[in-house]
Protein backbone atom coordinates (compact mmCIF):
# COMPACT_ATOMS: atom_id res chain seq x y z
CA UNK A 1 0.00 0.00 0.00
CA UNK A 2 1.45 3.33 -1.10
CA UNK A 3 -1.44 5.80 -1.16
CA UNK A 4 -4.37 6.33 1.18
CA UNK A 5 -7.00 9.04 1.52
CA UNK A 6 -9.02 10.52 4.37
CA UNK A 7 -12.37 12.33 4.40
CA UNK A 8 -14.78 13.75 6.97
CA UNK A 9 -18.51 13.28 6.53
CA UNK A 10 -21.76 14.13 8.29
CA UNK A 11 -21.99 16.69 11.06
CA UNK A 12 -18.71 18.25 12.14
CA UNK A 13 -17.33 17.38 15.56
CA UNK A 14 -14.47 18.90 17.59
CA UNK A 15 -11.47 16.60 17.23
CA UNK A 16 -12.02 15.74 13.56
CA UNK A 17 -9.00 17.85 12.64
CA UNK A 18 -6.91 16.04 15.22
CA UNK A 19 -7.96 12.74 13.63
CA UNK A 20 -7.10 14.00 10.13
CA UNK A 21 -3.71 15.10 11.43
CA UNK A 22 -3.08 11.69 12.98
CA UNK A 23 -4.00 9.85 9.77
CA UNK A 24 -1.75 12.08 7.67
CA UNK A 25 1.25 12.02 9.97
CA UNK A 26 1.08 8.33 10.80
CA UNK A 27 0.66 7.64 7.10
CA UNK A 28 3.83 9.58 6.29
CA UNK A 29 5.59 7.85 9.19
CA UNK A 30 4.90 4.54 7.49
CA UNK A 31 6.05 5.82 4.10
CA UNK A 32 2.59 6.41 2.60
CA UNK A 33 1.36 9.28 0.47
CA UNK A 34 -1.85 10.67 1.97
CA UNK A 35 -4.61 12.53 0.14
CA UNK A 36 -7.39 14.58 1.65
CA UNK A 37 -10.85 14.32 0.10
CA UNK A 38 -12.73 17.59 0.43
CA UNK A 39 -16.47 17.84 1.17
CA UNK A 40 -17.04 14.24 2.11
CA UNK A 41 -18.58 11.75 -0.28
CA UNK A 42 -19.53 14.55 -2.65
CA UNK A 43 -15.83 15.35 -3.06
CA UNK A 44 -15.14 11.64 -3.50
CA UNK A 45 -17.46 11.55 -6.52
CA UNK A 46 -16.22 14.87 -7.91
CA UNK A 47 -12.53 13.99 -7.49
CA UNK A 48 -11.86 16.83 -5.06
CA UNK A 49 -8.57 15.34 -3.83
CA UNK A 50 -5.43 17.05 -2.58
CA UNK A 51 -2.12 15.59 -1.47
CA UNK A 52 -1.51 16.38 2.21
CA UNK A 53 2.01 16.89 3.50
CA UNK A 54 3.17 17.01 7.09
CA UNK A 55 2.86 20.79 6.92
CA UNK A 56 -0.70 20.58 5.58
CA UNK A 57 -1.91 19.41 8.97
CA UNK A 58 0.30 21.64 11.10
CA UNK A 59 -1.44 23.83 13.67
CA UNK A 60 -4.85 22.15 13.36
CA UNK A 61 -4.97 19.83 16.37
CA UNK A 62 -6.62 22.54 18.47
CA UNK A 63 -9.16 23.66 15.87
CA UNK A 64 -12.82 22.66 15.85
CA UNK A 65 -14.74 21.75 12.71
CA UNK A 66 -12.91 20.08 9.85
CA UNK A 67 -10.41 21.52 7.40
CA UNK A 68 -11.62 18.95 4.84
CA UNK A 69 -15.18 20.32 5.11
CA UNK A 70 -18.31 18.20 4.96
CA UNK A 71 -21.37 17.99 2.72
CA UNK A 72 -24.44 15.87 2.15
CA UNK A 73 -24.36 13.63 -0.92
CA UNK A 74 -27.54 11.89 -2.05
CA UNK A 75 -25.77 10.64 -5.18
CA UNK A 76 -23.43 8.45 -3.12
CA UNK A 77 -26.46 6.54 -1.85
CA UNK A 78 -26.89 5.12 -5.37
CA UNK A 79 -24.82 2.33 -6.91
CA UNK A 80 -23.95 4.62 -9.82
CA UNK A 81 -22.68 7.29 -7.44
CA UNK A 82 -20.51 4.83 -5.53
CA UNK A 83 -19.01 3.52 -8.76
CA UNK A 84 -18.09 7.09 -9.72
CA UNK A 85 -16.38 7.45 -6.33
CA UNK A 86 -14.42 4.23 -6.80
CA UNK A 87 -13.35 5.36 -10.26
CA UNK A 88 -11.97 8.56 -8.75
CA UNK A 89 -10.13 6.57 -6.09
CA UNK A 90 -8.54 4.40 -8.78
CA UNK A 91 -7.74 7.49 -10.87
CA UNK A 92 -5.71 8.92 -7.99
CA UNK A 93 -4.23 5.47 -7.28
CA UNK A 94 -5.69 5.44 -3.77
CA UNK A 95 -5.53 2.01 -2.14
CA UNK A 96 -7.31 2.62 1.15
CA UNK A 97 -9.74 5.17 2.61
CA UNK A 98 -10.30 6.46 6.15
CA UNK A 99 -13.79 7.86 6.78
CA UNK A 100 -14.29 10.08 9.85
CA UNK A 101 -17.95 10.52 10.74
CA UNK A 102 -21.06 8.96 12.20
CA UNK A 103 -23.47 6.15 11.42
CA UNK A 104 -24.46 7.32 7.94
CA UNK A 105 -20.83 7.91 7.00
CA UNK A 106 -19.94 4.41 8.18
CA UNK A 107 -22.67 2.84 6.08
CA UNK A 108 -21.14 4.54 3.07
CA UNK A 109 -17.71 3.19 4.02
CA UNK A 110 -19.17 -0.30 4.36
CA UNK A 111 -20.66 -0.03 0.86
CA UNK A 112 -17.21 0.81 -0.50
CA UNK A 113 -15.67 -2.15 1.31
CA UNK A 114 -18.41 -4.42 -0.05
CA UNK A 115 -17.47 -3.21 -3.54
CA UNK A 116 -13.90 -4.33 -2.95
CA UNK A 117 -12.34 -1.04 -1.84
CA UNK A 118 -10.71 -1.06 1.64
CA UNK A 119 -12.32 1.47 3.98
CA UNK A 120 -11.90 2.07 7.72
CA UNK A 121 -14.16 4.27 9.86
CA UNK A 122 -13.30 6.58 12.74
CA UNK A 123 -16.31 7.57 14.91
CA UNK A 124 -16.64 11.34 14.94
CA UNK A 125 -19.96 12.69 16.24
CA UNK A 126 -20.88 14.75 19.29
CA UNK A 127 -23.90 12.55 20.06
CA UNK A 128 -21.77 9.56 21.17
CA UNK A 129 -24.35 7.33 19.49
CA UNK A 130 -22.13 4.82 17.64
CA UNK A 131 -22.55 1.30 19.07
CA UNK A 132 -19.37 -0.66 19.78
CA UNK A 133 -17.28 2.21 21.12
CA UNK A 134 -17.31 3.76 24.58
CA UNK A 135 -16.76 7.26 23.20
CA UNK A 136 -16.87 9.09 19.89
CA UNK A 137 -14.67 12.02 18.90
CA UNK A 138 -16.34 15.32 19.81
CA UNK A 139 -18.61 14.07 22.58
CA UNK A 140 -16.42 15.19 25.48
CA UNK A 141 -16.02 18.67 23.99
CA UNK A 142 -19.76 19.02 23.41
CA UNK A 143 -20.52 18.05 27.00
CA UNK A 144 -17.99 20.57 28.30
CA UNK A 145 -19.51 23.26 26.08
CA UNK A 146 -22.95 22.51 27.52
CA UNK A 147 -21.55 22.62 31.05
CA UNK A 148 -19.94 26.00 30.44
CA UNK A 149 -23.22 27.39 29.10
CA UNK A 150 -25.29 26.02 31.97
CA UNK A 151 -22.83 27.41 34.51
CA UNK A 152 -23.59 30.84 33.07
CA UNK A 153 -27.32 30.19 32.96
CA UNK A 154 -27.22 29.06 36.60
CA UNK A 155 -25.88 32.46 37.64
CA UNK A 156 -28.91 34.16 36.12
CA UNK A 157 -31.31 31.50 37.38
CA UNK A 158 -30.04 31.99 40.92
CA UNK A 159 -30.13 35.77 40.73
CA UNK A 160 -33.75 35.84 39.54
CA UNK A 161 -34.94 32.71 41.39
CA UNK A 162 -36.14 31.01 38.22
CA UNK A 163 -36.51 27.53 36.79
CA UNK A 164 -34.53 27.06 33.59
CA UNK A 165 -35.14 24.41 30.94
CA UNK A 166 -32.09 23.85 28.75
CA UNK A 167 -32.52 21.95 25.48
CA UNK A 168 -29.39 20.22 24.19
CA UNK A 169 -28.60 18.15 21.11
CA UNK A 170 -29.39 14.45 20.98
CA UNK A 171 -32.12 13.49 18.53
CA UNK A 172 -31.83 9.75 19.12
CA UNK A 173 -29.27 9.61 21.93
CA UNK A 174 -29.37 11.26 25.33
CA UNK A 175 -25.68 11.06 26.23
CA UNK A 176 -25.00 14.80 26.08
CA UNK A 177 -28.01 15.59 28.28
CA UNK A 178 -27.20 12.75 30.66
CA UNK A 179 -23.52 13.52 31.23
CA UNK A 180 -24.07 17.28 31.38
CA UNK A 181 -27.01 16.80 33.74
CA UNK A 182 -25.01 14.74 36.20
CA UNK A 183 -22.09 17.18 36.02
CA UNK A 184 -24.41 20.14 36.61
CA UNK A 185 -26.54 18.61 39.35
CA UNK A 186 -29.69 19.15 37.30
CA UNK A 187 -33.03 18.52 39.04
CA UNK A 188 -34.29 16.51 36.06
CA UNK A 189 -32.72 15.01 32.92
CA UNK A 190 -34.96 14.06 30.01
CA UNK A 191 -33.50 11.63 27.45
CA UNK A 192 -35.09 9.62 24.60
CA UNK A 193 -34.06 6.30 26.16
CA UNK A 194 -36.01 6.78 29.40
CA UNK A 195 -39.70 7.67 29.78
CA UNK A 196 -40.61 10.60 31.99
CA UNK A 197 -43.68 11.94 33.75
CA UNK A 198 -44.20 15.69 34.01
CA UNK A 199 -45.74 15.17 37.44
CA UNK A 200 -42.49 13.58 38.65
CA UNK A 201 -40.47 16.55 37.39
CA UNK A 202 -42.79 18.99 39.15
CA UNK A 203 -42.68 16.95 42.35
CA UNK A 204 -38.89 17.14 42.30
CA UNK A 205 -39.05 20.92 41.73
CA UNK A 206 -41.45 21.31 44.64
CA UNK A 207 -39.14 19.36 46.95
CA UNK A 208 -36.35 21.73 46.01
CA UNK A 209 -38.57 24.72 46.78
CA UNK A 210 -39.50 23.32 50.17
CA UNK A 211 -35.86 23.16 51.18
CA UNK A 212 -35.54 26.79 50.08
CA UNK A 213 -33.67 26.24 46.83
CA UNK A 214 -34.21 29.36 44.75
CA UNK A 215 -33.53 28.03 41.25
CA UNK A 216 -33.66 24.79 39.28
CA UNK A 217 -32.13 23.40 36.08
CA UNK A 218 -33.88 20.88 33.83
CA UNK A 219 -31.95 19.46 30.86
CA UNK A 220 -33.85 18.13 27.85
CA UNK A 221 -32.37 16.17 24.94
CA UNK A 222 -33.96 17.40 21.70
CA UNK A 223 -35.15 13.88 20.88
CA UNK A 224 -37.55 13.99 23.84
CA UNK A 225 -39.47 16.99 22.54
CA UNK A 226 -39.41 20.75 22.47
CA UNK A 227 -37.76 22.38 25.46
CA UNK A 228 -40.00 25.40 24.88
CA UNK A 229 -43.15 23.29 25.14
CA UNK A 230 -41.92 21.47 28.23
CA UNK A 231 -41.03 24.77 29.86
CA UNK A 232 -44.50 26.12 29.08
CA UNK A 233 -46.14 23.04 30.61
CA UNK A 234 -44.11 23.47 33.81
CA UNK A 235 -45.06 27.13 34.00
CA UNK A 236 -48.76 26.37 33.52
CA UNK A 237 -48.75 23.61 36.15
CA UNK A 238 -46.75 25.51 38.79
CA UNK A 239 -47.16 29.19 38.05
CA UNK A 240 -43.42 29.64 38.54
CA UNK A 241 -41.41 31.85 36.28
CA UNK A 242 -39.74 29.51 33.81
CA UNK A 243 -37.21 30.27 31.09
CA UNK A 244 -36.02 28.09 28.21
CA UNK A 245 -32.64 28.10 26.46
CA UNK A 246 -32.02 26.07 23.29
CA UNK A 247 -28.25 25.70 22.88
CA UNK A 248 -28.37 24.45 19.28
CA UNK A 249 -25.30 24.28 17.09
CA UNK A 250 -23.06 26.07 19.57
CA UNK A 251 -22.48 22.54 20.92
CA UNK A 252 -20.72 21.43 17.74
CA UNK A 253 -18.07 24.11 17.60
CA UNK A 254 -15.07 25.10 19.63
CA UNK A 255 -11.59 23.88 20.39
CA UNK A 256 -11.56 20.16 21.30
CA UNK A 257 -10.78 19.13 24.84
CA UNK A 258 -7.58 17.30 25.70
CA UNK A 259 -9.58 14.07 25.90
CA UNK A 260 -10.92 14.48 22.35
CA UNK A 261 -7.51 15.46 20.96
CA UNK A 262 -5.87 12.37 22.46
CA UNK A 263 -8.75 10.08 21.47
CA UNK A 264 -8.69 11.39 17.88
CA UNK A 265 -4.93 10.98 17.68
CA UNK A 266 -5.07 7.39 18.92
CA UNK A 267 -7.90 6.50 16.57
CA UNK A 268 -6.25 8.10 13.54
CA UNK A 269 -3.08 6.11 14.04
CA UNK A 270 -5.07 2.90 14.56
CA UNK A 271 -6.99 3.44 11.32
CA UNK A 272 -3.76 3.60 9.33
CA UNK A 273 -2.43 0.51 11.09
CA UNK A 274 -5.58 -1.41 10.17
CA UNK A 275 -5.24 -0.47 6.49
CA UNK A 276 -1.58 -1.48 6.47
CA UNK A 277 -2.54 -4.81 8.03
CA UNK A 278 -4.87 -5.48 5.10
CA UNK A 279 -8.05 -4.86 7.06
CA UNK A 280 -11.23 -3.41 5.57
CA UNK A 281 -14.87 -3.07 6.54
CA UNK A 282 -13.94 -2.05 10.10
CA UNK A 283 -14.35 0.88 12.42
CA UNK A 284 -11.96 2.05 15.10
CA UNK A 285 -13.37 1.90 18.62
CA UNK A 286 -12.26 2.51 22.17
CA UNK A 287 -13.27 -0.12 24.72
CA UNK A 288 -12.02 -0.01 28.30
CA UNK A 289 -9.40 2.54 27.19
CA UNK A 290 -8.01 0.23 24.51
CA UNK A 291 -8.21 1.34 20.87
CA UNK A 292 -9.30 -1.57 18.69
CA UNK A 293 -10.83 -2.37 15.32
CA UNK A 294 -14.28 -3.98 15.07
CA UNK A 295 -16.35 -5.06 12.07
CA UNK A 296 -18.94 -2.58 10.83
CA UNK A 297 -21.52 -5.36 11.04
CA UNK A 298 -20.77 -5.80 14.73
CA UNK A 299 -21.46 -2.12 15.34
CA UNK A 300 -24.56 -2.03 13.11
CA UNK A 301 -26.06 -5.08 14.80
CA UNK A 302 -26.09 -3.33 18.17
CA UNK A 303 -28.32 -0.58 19.47
CA UNK A 304 -26.75 2.36 21.22
CA UNK A 305 -27.60 2.61 24.89
CA UNK A 306 -26.47 5.37 27.22
CA UNK A 307 -25.12 4.56 30.64
CA UNK A 308 -28.45 4.31 32.44
CA UNK A 309 -26.61 3.82 35.73
CA UNK A 310 -25.78 7.53 35.41
CA UNK A 311 -29.47 8.24 34.95
CA UNK A 312 -30.27 6.44 38.19
CA UNK A 313 -27.39 8.23 39.89
CA UNK A 314 -28.80 11.60 38.83
CA UNK A 315 -32.15 10.76 40.42
CA UNK A 316 -30.47 9.85 43.69
CA UNK A 317 -28.37 13.02 43.78
CA UNK A 318 -31.26 15.35 42.86
CA UNK A 319 -33.39 14.29 45.82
Amino acid sequence: MKRIAVLTSGGDAPGMNAAVRAVVRSGHYHGLEVFGVYRGYNGLIQGDFKSLTLGSVGDIIHRGGTILHSARCEEFRTEEGRQKAIQQLHKFQIEGLVVIGGDGSFRGAKKLSASGFPAIGIPGTIDNDIPGTDFTIGFDTAVNTVIECIDRIRDTASSHERTYVVEVMGRDAGDIALWAGVAEGAESILIPEAPYELSEIIERLERSRHRDKKHSIIIVAEGVGSGVEIGEQIKQRTGWETRVTVLGHIQRGGSPTAFDRVLASRMGVKAVELLLAGERDKMVAIKDNEVIGIDFDEAFSQKHQPNLALYDLAKILSI
